[in-house]
């Protein structure tokens, strides 16, 4: 998966890795302790992405869905979702998302 890994991400591993280890170690941490499952954590995050326009964490996203068994159908749902609140800017999302997901399908998982 490291090559969804957004550029900015990586140059902040590299040039503050202290700080980037610390927040990872955040983010799991936080992980541990939610009593969702991870399908559902993964939809979740999706859906906020969606709703901040954050593009560059979408195919990363999807893929950790995919992994927890999420289907094509349930990731399109979790971009859309905030479609009421947000507006089309999760439209703008969607393509990137069902690429991603069909790039990275190859268990026919639909």
């Amino acid at each position: 998966m490291t090559g969804l890994i957004s550029e900015a991400f990586k140059v902040f591993n590299a040039e503050a890795p202290e700080q980037a280890h610390y927040w990872r170690t955040m983010v799991q941490g936080l992980a541990k302790s939610s009593a969702l499952d991870s399908k559902t954590k993964n939809l979740a995050y999706l859906s906020i992405l969606a709703v901040l326009g954050r593009k560059n964490g979408i195919p990363f996203h999807v893929k950790m869905a995919q992994q927890t068994g999420a289907t094509r159908d349930e990731v399109i749902s979790a971009v859309l979702v905030g479609l009421p609140l947000a507006g089309h800017v999760v439209t703008e999302v969607l393509p990137l998302a069902v690429t991603a997901f069909d790039t990275g399908n190859q268990d026919g998982n639909r």
